[in-house]
């Protein structure tokens, strides 16, 4: 099939996801859900959060030197700077567990190791300081908090964990030749490249910008009354650059790799989201597994509860900042404050979607491992802030 065809193909899928017309279903059950959820998808995610992180992505992989991502990310890199980049990555990226992965992938195949893309991978759905906000405004100061210290320590322990688990595996990547560089020519100077990466994120950033509480009239609601002109300065600044510091060449290197990411992950992802929707439904609705059902299963402080808080959380699906009124519900429903923790370090981090575009990039072995990481050391976090809260 050619290029072309495919990308119709995709096209044509992502426009019947996004005009499905869900209300005309004359009954409201798990399909229902799975259609209405991959329906909203599209439309809140696809074009604001997918789009730009390809365009991120491709450019990652055509414009940045592998020289440079070894440098910094590489298996021999200092693990201080490497995993302290990583880890905080998601202050500056508000994305949610889908959205993060063209870039995951993007610097993995750049010849990153394993350990700070892993460690990345996790912090840049986990650390969004709205959502971090939001979490000590709405659900208790204590539970932001231990949010934002779990969600740092569990990036760099997780990603320091799979480094040493596949040590052998990453020390025969790096030396299989994948990653062999010589003097790179530099095209444009730094201060350009970095202007035109700032610009990208910038738009991905302001695009994506949340609602603030009703009645917030600070910075956060100035910014978000002006997110579409701010995104708009910075597409015709990205545009202007685009013009005048890229060669015809260089462009079409960039969209071809940015379209070779939207190949590899949209597929999946939609598929992903249709599966989440059918068990789980969408926050408010239900799906094959009946929401009393879970909110009966993650009372108290037990072993099970944070474990079954934790598994809900990595399966389901979490758009960036839902997490907070979903389980502001739940803990008003009876949820312990140690599995509502559990949830929050396990949920907004890893999805369905997303372990499925994982196995694609990083194999089923070490995804199978990273889901364990996270889902174990949410239930220990759980139990332990369960404990003293």
């Amino acid at each position: 099939m050619k290029e072309r065809d495919k990308f119709l193909l995709m096209a044509a899928a992502f426009f019947a996801c996004f005009y499905l017309p869900v209300e005309l279903l004359p009954f409201r059950n798990p399909l229902f859900e799975s259609l209405a959820l991959v329906r909203w998808y599209a439309r809140e995610h696809v074009l604001l959060c997918l789009v730009p992180a390809f365009f991120i992505a491709g450019a990652i992989s055509v414009f940045v030197s592998q020289a440079s991502v070894i440098k910094y990310f590489g298996a021999e890199a200092k693990k201080i700077v490497a995993y302290s980049v990583a880890s905080v990555s998601g202050t500056i990226l508000a994305v949610c567990s889908c959205t993060v992965l063209p870039l995951f992938s993007g610097i993995y195949k750049k010849g990153a190791g394993l350990g700070p893309a892993v460690a990345f991978l996790y912090s840049g759905p986990a650390i969004n300081v709205l959502a971090i906000i939001m979490t000590a405004r709405i659900l208790g100061w204590q539970l932001g908090v231990a949010r934002a210290v779990g969600a740092i320590v569990f990036s760099v322990v997780v990603g320091l964990l799979m480094h040493i688990i596949f040590l052998k595996e990453e020390r025969e990547r790096q030396v299989s030749g994948e990653f062999q560089f010589g003097e790179e020519e530099e095209i444009r100077p730094l201060w350009k490249n970095g202007l035109y990466f700032f610009s990208m994120v910038a738009v991905l950033v302001f695009a994506n910008w949340g609602k603030p509480q009703e009645g917030d009239t600070g910075l956060w609601a100035i910014i978000f009354g002006s997110k579409w002109m701010i995104t708009l300065i910075f597409l015709s600044l990205l545009g202007i650059m685009l013009l005048r510091w890229f060669k015809k060449s260089e462009l079409k290197k960039w969209t071809g790799s940015s379209w070779g990411f939207a190949k590899q992950i949209m597929p999946l992802l939609l598929a992903g989201v249709l599966v989440a929707g059918l068990l789980l439904g969408r926050p408010g609705q239900e799906g094959l597994i009946p929401s009393v059902f879970i909110e009966r299963l993650v009372g108290g402080n037990s072993l099970f509860a944070n474990f079954f808080a934790s598994i809900v959380g990595a399966f389901m699906y979490f758009a960036t900042l839902t997490e907070v009124p979903i389980l502001q519900g739940l803990i008003g429903s009876g949820m312990g404050k140690g599995p509502a923790l559990a949830l929050l370090l396990a949920g907004p981090a890893l999805s369905l979607p997303n372990m499925l575009v994982i196995r694609g990039v990083i194999g089923t072995k070490k995804t199978i491992v990273y889901v364990i990481l996270v889902v174990v050391m949410a239930t220990i976090s759980g139990i332990i802030f369960g404990a003293i809260a």
